[in-house]
């Protein structure tokens, strides 16, 4: 059994680590967009990249206006982020630790 703990413990180590990055990657989105950044530059096509996936799904869902003009999706995937971090990788730890 020690070794299904073990791998449930770094399974759960690894999906904190790629919640974490994804929170600052949209983080960081969400900054640059206040600067209106030039969309051939390198860095920006990789956060659009790479948070787009994150983001899209959750500006489908929402109303086309609210009345403010701003995104709230990064907001909502903050939200779930850390939803995630501390409802299922806390889970998963503590089932690992059950098992040891």
């Amino acid at each position: 059994m020690f070794i299904l703990s073990n791998l449930l413990i770094a399974v759960a180590n690894i999906l904190n680590i790629l919640l974490t990055i994804a929170y600052w990657l949209i983080l960081i989105r969400a900054l640059i967009s206040w600067v209106n950044p030039d969309p051939r530059n390198p860095i920006v096509q990789f956060l659009y990249k790479t948070t787009e996936p994150i983001l899209y799904p959750i500006r489908k869902m929402l109303p086309p206006t609210l009345g403010f003009g701003i995104d709230i999706s990064p907001i909502i995937a903050f939200l779930a982020i850390m939803f995630l971090r501390s409802f299922l990788v806390s889970s998963i730890l503590d089932l690992a630790i059950r098992l040891k």
